[in-house]
């Protein structure tokens, strides 16, 4: 998926500690190895690379109550 993925595109990324995707990141860049991205909330690059089958676009949740 991250072959994908250019800079500035919204992400989600796996936490390691329970395997869920989290929301509200982007892209810094993409390396050989792995993917940089950035907390949107603070603008902070985090300090690990993300793998990527760890990194995947945002995706929009449907929040209707309805549906």
């Amino acid at each position: 998926m991250a072959d994908t993925l250019t800079a500035g595109d919204k992400v989600e990324v796996r936490r390691r500690f329970d395997a869920q995707w989290s929301r509200g990141f982007e892209v810094v860049e993409r390396t050989d190895t792995g993917v940089l991205v950035r907390r949107l909330s603070d603008g902070e690059v985090l300090p690990v690379e993300f793998a990527p089958d760890d990194v995947r676009k945002e995706r929009h949740r449907n929040d209707f109550w309805w549906m």
